[in-house]
């Protein structure tokens, strides 16, 4: 097969045959100063880069020139996306699952794990603990099963979570990371409210992908890759895509994933909303040992560098799998979007939902709670959002790259971000973290440079202290 970046075989787009070519065309001219200068040059617009020049970058060799790239997606970073990091919280319903992921503890063969799904009064009780620490964004996670965890069930909790209500707290944007269904599946999942539908692909290798997924519907390498499209084509304009560094190669599923950015793009327009780059860690009955392309942190933090230098606009996201200190470096080069007090488990955040036995997807790195993690990036000198602004404002799709790719999204982005803050530092946040916040929050309308959106969010911000919530650009 031929590569062809709009076609809808999942094999054109994401061709074996150019992914291998790309490869050895970075190998060959990975030391080639002038045209890595070059590529530096233009790629400080922040228009991005294509995958064959992207992986040029991530293997140069050069020192001087590494140094480089990590400044420059440090400067992308903050021209986008500025020091605000997005907060929110992975939601796990059930674990029930018919897949056979050899790499995932919630694969049907595991006798080990325990099995569970969460009722909608369970599931509410989980929500509102969720509200009591703070967050306002969540990720909806379950396993495949087609008797267990209908589409029906899904609905029912969407509208379930967006219906409550509890003290100040309430939950405006609800993400969405299931397996790939049909176009009109799709269709019923945005006519419910999801913010972003979220898949990763795991590994971008074929004959990997199949031997990683044995048996269950996840099996079909095709219409798994092909997802992103049906999701768009059912009406969803924001898709997060990712793969699971460390089942195959970095190298082929980096070239993969940019593939994949660049066939949304061209086919409809917009690429995804958000990139995700997990790291492959242990979990039950899963032994990390037993894979053997665990990627080092220097080469991830060079991954996350290159992608936000490739895919400025995107939001990219890093999970609790990370510890603190990894958390920290990847931040300041590219990511965005940051999980925070997060449980893997079914029923893992209501103290008396707890499972007697483990049903955790992963083992987490990261274990401070919320607020500790808003601490701790407001020491950083980062402004921890919680805003849904764009989502609610129907900035989504081409709609917001188009404010994304122009940098003007910080005109909204800012000023929605401090808001939201001062609700967490109002409602839910430590002593301490309150103090730091309000002085972050002083000096950052300072640069709100439009006068008329500096003025409105102070008189919000005045709002928020007296009571009043959800205001928004």
């Amino acid at each position: 097969m031929k590569y062809n970046i709009t076609s809808a075989e999942a094999e054109e787009f994401i061709n074996h045959e150019e992914i291998m070519e790309t490869m050895a065309y970075a190998q060959h001219n990975k030391s080639n100063r002038a045209l890595i200068s070059e590529l530096l040059h233009r790629a400080s617009d922040a228009k991005g880069l294509t995958h064959r020049e992207a992986a040029l970058l991530l293997e140069c060799d050069i020192p001087d020139l590494n140094i480089q790239i990590r400044e420059l997606a440090k400067k992308i970073k903050q021209k986008i996306y500025g020091n605000r990091i997005v907060m929110f919280a992975p939601l796990y319903l059930s674990n029930y699952c018919v897949n056979g992921c050899t790499y995932c503890p919630y694969h049907a063969k595991n006798k080990t794990i325990g099995r569970r799904k969460l009722t909608q009064s369970e599931i509410k009780r989980e929500v509102m603990a969720l509200q009591d620490m703070g967050h306002k964004r969540l990720a909806i996670e379950l396993g495949e099963h087609p008797t267990k965890n209908p589409l029906e069930y899904l609905l029912e909790s969407i509208e379930t979570i967006y219906g409550i209500h509890h003290k100040n707290g309430a939950i405006r944007r609800v993400n969405v990371n299931i397996a790939a269904t049909t176009v009109e599946n799709y269709r019923k999942l945005k006519d419910a409210g999801i913010g972003t539908y979220i898949l990763f692909q795991e590994t971008y290798h074929r004959p990997s992908y199949e031997e990683l997924h044995p048996t269950g519907p996840k099996s079909d390498y095709a219409y798994h890759t092909t997802a992103m499209d049906r999701a768009m084509q059912g009406g969803i304009d924001d898709v997060g895509i990712g793969v699971l560094y460390g089942l195959n190669t970095y190298r082929y599923d980096f070239i993969g994933l940019l593939m994949h950015a660049e066939h949304l793009e061209a086919t409809y327009g917009c690429g995804p909303h958000t990139i995700s780059v997990p790291r492959i860690c242990p979990a039950d009955d899963i032994d990390t040992e037993t894979f053997s392309n665990v990627v080092p942190d220097e080469v991830f933090e060079k991954i996350v560098a290159v992608l936000r230098i490739a895919v400025p606009y995107t939001g990219m996201i890093v999970s609790t799998r990370e510890s603190q200190a990894t958390r920290a470096k990847v931040l300041e080069l590219g990511v965005s979007q940051l999980s925070g007090g997060s449980r893997t488990s079914v029923g893992g955040y209501e103290a008396n939902d707890m499972p007697e036995e483990n049903t955790e997807q992963f083992d987490v790195s990261d274990t401070r709670t919320l607020d500790q993690v808003v601490e701790w990036l407001i020491d950083l000198g980062y402004v921890p959002s919680f805003c849904t602004a764009c989502y609610r404002e129907g900035r989504t799709g081409d709609r917001f790259m188009a404010l994304a790719k122009s940098g003007q999204i910080v005109n909204c982005c800012h000023p929605n971000a401090l808001m939201t803050l001062k609700e967490y530092l109002e409602d839910y946040a430590a002593p301490s973290t309150k103090a730091k916040g309000e002085r972050l929050i002083e000096k950052e309308m300072r640069t709100v440079y439009n006068d008329k959106i500096r003025q409105r969010a102070i008189d919000n911000l005045k709002a928020i202290a007296n009571g009043e919530r959800d205001f928004r650009f």
